[in-house]
């Protein structure tokens, strides 16, 4: 019975050596834990919210395709021509049922199995995962479109073959898992392998952190073909130590308060600027305290999510010797686009 809280992957610089290990491409969608019993289907978040109401076509394709008493961890994605688009699967939480009958016509979303927790009245966490791959292909087999079962393989070489060409459709990295491992809910006891580069970033602004008067988070921006400066992400990787250090150091680029508005404007985004308030959560302030336009920041980012940073960014040093409008789109690595179809028709260990 839901909530069940789905186990989680602690960071790694490259693939384990060791054998005993079975990797999968990561998946770039919402996390889902999926149980359904009959016509009784609930979608679970990492968090244990439920997401029922926002993917209807993805709990029609479970109830239609799945073992009638069954509980999966997968992920939800959607699909587009150039690869996973996670900015549409965002689109996707909305309050109107209205608009989430809409989009679930205009974009559809997938189901991705990569673990079963539960077949009928079996509970399956302590079983091994490689037993528990197995059950999981069989109880799965036939499946269509939207629902899927990832790729899986036991070769070290496979899998970094797949790290590299399968990131053009937006995946990841690769997980990796221990044949041997149970299902411990909430626990990092996975392996996840994801894509770094470095990025060197205007920084327009910072947020200050919710604890007291600290920094929070360096606001970012990178210039487009046209010289406009776009919001393309934050920097929030500090330490306490650090955060309060910041303080001092941007002191003396704010924007004071008492220049004019236009004055102020003029430093920050002629282009696409961040929202002032959380669509996720109405409450919280997302405004910033603008900086000159005269720092430069190197930061380490996994992949672009259209023009933005998919995640938060991770700072690694200041840049004096580049100036703000050296910064543009152009420096980024884009990696190549892939099709989806490949990346579900991969060869599978079962």
């Amino acid at each position: 019975m839901p909530p069940v809280a789905p186990m989680l992957a602690k960071p790694a610089k490259a693939l384990p050596a060791a054998g005993g290990m079975l990797f999968e491409p990561k998946w770039d969608g919402f996390r889902c834990i999926v149980f359904r019993d009959g016509d009784e289907v609930e979608l679970g978040s990492r968090n244990e919210k439920p997401l029922t109401r926002y993917f209807p076509e993805v709990v029609a394709a479970i109830r239609d395709q799945l073992p009638a008493k069954v509980v999966l961890d997968g992920e939800i994605v959607i699909a587009a021509d150039k690869g996973l688009d996670f900015e549409a699967l965002l689109q996707r939480i909305h309050p109107a049922d209205s608009r989430v009958k809409r989009l679930a016509e205009e974009t559809p979303a997938s189901f991705v199995a990569f673990d079963i927790l539960a077949l009928d009245d079996r509970d399956l966490r302590k079983v091994v995962f490689a037993e528990r791959r197995g059950l999981l292909c069989e109880a799965l087999a036939g499946v269509r479109p939207p629902v899927h079962v990832t790729p899986c393989t036991d070769d070290r070489e496979v899998a970094t073959d797949w790290f590299h060409r399968f990131e053009g459709a937006g995946l990841d990295g690769v997980i990796a898992k221990p044949s041997d491992l149970s299902y411990r809910e909430n626990v990092r006891a996975m392996v996840k392998v994801k894509h770094e580069r470095t990025a060197d970033c205007a920084v327009v602004g910072f947020r200050w952190h919710k604890s007291g008067p600290i920094v929070g988070s360096l606001v970012l921006g990178l210039y487009d073909d046209d010289g406009l400066l776009h919001h393309v992400g934050v920097s929030a990787s500090f330490t306490m130590q650090r955060r309060k250090e910041l303080v001092d150091e941007l002191a003396p680029y704010r924007v004071e308060k008492e220049e004019p508005e236009g004055g102020r404007a003029g430093h920050g985004f002629d282009g696409r600027a961040p929202q002032a308030h959380s669509r996720w959560n109405a409450g919280r302030d997302l405004s910033f305290e603008p900086l000159r336009l005269e720092l430069v920041c190197e930061v380490a980012y996994d992949h672009l999510e259209g023009q933005r940073f998919r995640h938060a960014t991770t700072f690694r040093r200041w840049r004096p010797d580049r100036e703000p409008r050296s910064c543009t789109y152009a420096q980024l690595d884009t990696a190549v686009p892939e099709e989806l179809a490949k990346v579900f028709g991969a060869t599978s260990s079962s």
